[in-house]
């Protein structure tokens, strides 16, 4: 299925932000959640997504209609669709981020680079 960008980035954002609240309790039985107005709070602080409360409501109520978000007792899950998809991006991204150290860290090319001013 094809996502619009706003909505892979919400629904990647949604994921990292269950990952990274639960990475403390992996060994406890216990998962926290959390509910949408707390979640949309969280992206607006973040000010990494320029929508505005009621624009990120409509983009999570389309992602229910995709049927890759769920609420249970007013708490955001994602469903089986959502966590794939939801992998998915973080597989592509994870790519990206790969190629982004790998440059930061390689070594210079054996041949030689060619210098060109600029005016």
């Amino acid at each position: 299925m094809k996502l619009a960008r706003v909505h892979n980035l919400i629904l990647y954002a949604l994921g990292e932000f269950y990952l990274s609240i639960n990475q403390p309790l992996t060994e406890k039985p216990v998962r926290l959640e959390t509910s949408k107005i707390a979640f949309i709070e969280l992206l607006e602080k973040s000010k990494l997504i320029s929508q505005q409360e009621r624009a990120i409501y409509k983009n999570l109520e389309t992602l229910e209609k995709k049927r890759l978000i769920e609420y249970e007792n007013k708490m955001i899950k994602f469903t089986e669709k959502g966590l794939k998809e939801f992998r998915k991006n973080s597989a592509e991204i994870e790519q990206y981020l790969q190629l982004k150290n790998y440059f930061k860290n390689a070594e210079k090319p054996k041949r030689k680079l060619q210098t060109v001013l600029v005016e």
